[in-house]
């Protein structure tokens, strides 16, 4: 498989006091590679997730939903290969397997193990399989993380992983994240498989907020080809060993560090995510700014993202303004051709509803030949902006998923 040109190097992530990742062979496809995560949690480790609003839901997602209720966690497996969602009950029983053996092995409860799974909808996951790739997990040596990172890749290209740091009090603690996606990317809460690790002492409470924030301007703000998955989960651990003072709210000591630091860790993450995209070529990023109100620009900044139109005019470096103005039309979002103004990197190329005088397609062009691709709109309505990132879709898109079950 070819890497994305646009992918960036896997980051020296240290290991998490309180965190080992292993990984294993399951063998949920025909392919020579590892494809079970499991990575253990110590006693105390305390949990956040977000998870897909798709109302087909996988069973994995469903379980992560109630065990986060409890806020507390000790292992996490990660199945790559096979999704699981769309299987009734067989799909719930292995899940209810897998917990129950990785339970057994830890000495905890069921639902202090979160699963998630990646790859085709609709065939169970064998649980035969999942019970011998997590005895292989159980006997592993530990990995670090870029090695957990390659194991839940499904089309991928490359293995993604972001690090970052806060100082709360008198101690550094350390946020370290990996994820997976590449296709089937338009998160309605998070994005694709994503797991978070820190060391920091933090009560679930403030994790789930804190995370349910950090989620907004980042995975929530990216799309690939507009189809929201039925697995999307991203989660983050907490294990304390860092000895801060806990953080329970916003007026805790470093607080608003840690927040800072989750929303550096989760952007960095999602624009991986969209650098990988399936046959992506050029990443872009689209301003709206003018706009009614926040939301009414998310709105509109997604309508231009995930229009095939702009997309592909990106990726023949077309610079075809007009596609943009189609698509801020049809967004639902209050808007006026009279006051609308679109550039494309800082090059402004209309507004009032007609072609800058002068305007000179030269430097547009040389700007579409690049990888970095900014598209910036101008409603000039009211206060209301949002920046989301996409990627330009080409022949390598149809190509993936015309022979995705092959």
């Amino acid at each position: 498989m070819q890497i994305s040109p646009l992918a960036l190097p896997f980051p020296a992530a240290p290991l998490i006091d309180g965190v080992v990742p292993h990984v294993a062979r399951a063998g949920y496809k025909a392919w020579d590679r590892c494809d079970l995560t499991f990575v253990t949690l110590d006693p105390g480790t305390v949990v956040a997730g977000v998870l897909t609003q798709s109302k087909c839901p996988s069973p994995e997602v469903e379980w992560c939903r109630a065990a986060l209720t409890l806020g507390q966690a000790r292992a996490l497996v990660v199945n790559a290969g096979n999704s699981n969602a769309f299987t009734g009950a067989r799909g719930r029983a292995a899940v209810e397997a897998i917990a129950a053996r990785t339970a057994a092995h830890l000495g905890c409860q069921p639902s202090d193990v979160f699963v998630a799974s990646t790859g085709v909808i609709g065939v169970p996951l064998p649980i035969d399989k999942a019970e011998a790739g997590l005895d292989a997990a159980f006997a592993a040596a530990p990995c670090g993380w870029e090695d957990a990172a390659a194991t839940i890749m499904t089309t991928d290209t490359f293995t993604k992983g972001a690090v970052t740091t806060a100082v709360i009090g008198d101690r550094t603690v350390t946020l370290v994240g990996i994820i997976k996606g590449s296709g089937m990317i338009a998160p309605d809460m998070a994005t694709m498989l994503g797991f978070i690790f820190t060391d920091a002492a933090v009560e679930p409470a403030f994790l789930q907020a804190a995370l349910s924030k950090a989620n907004a301007p980042s995975f929530s703000c990216i799309t690939v080809d507009s189809d929201t998955s039925t697995s999307d989960t991203v989660l983050a651990f907490a294990t304390g060993k860092a000895g801060n003072a806990p953080l329970s709210d916003d007026d805790s000591i470093g607080a608003d560090a840690f927040r800072a630091a989750l929303v550096d860790l989760c952007h960095q993450l999602a624009l991986l995510v969209v650098r990988d995209g399936e046959g992506a070529q050029k990443l872009i990023e689209i301003r709206v700014t003018g706009a009614d109100s926040d939301r009414s620009a998310h709105r509109i900044a997604m309508s231009i993202a995930n229009s095939p139109l702009v997309k592909t005019a990106v990726a023949g470096e077309d610079a075809n303004w007009g596609r943009v103005v189609m698509a801020v039309g049809k967004a639902g979002e209050p808007a006026d051709r009279d006051t609308l103004s679109i550039r494309f990197g800082n090059t402004q190329v209309a507004e009032g509803g007609l072609a800058l005088s002068g305007y000179d397609e030269a430097p547009v062009a040389d700007h579409l030949k690049g990888q970095d691709i900014e598209i910036g709109v101008d409603l000039a309505l009211g206060d209301g902006a949002a920046t989301v990132w996409t990627c330009d879709l080409t022949h390598g898109y149809i190509s993936i998923n015309a022979d995705y079950r092959s």
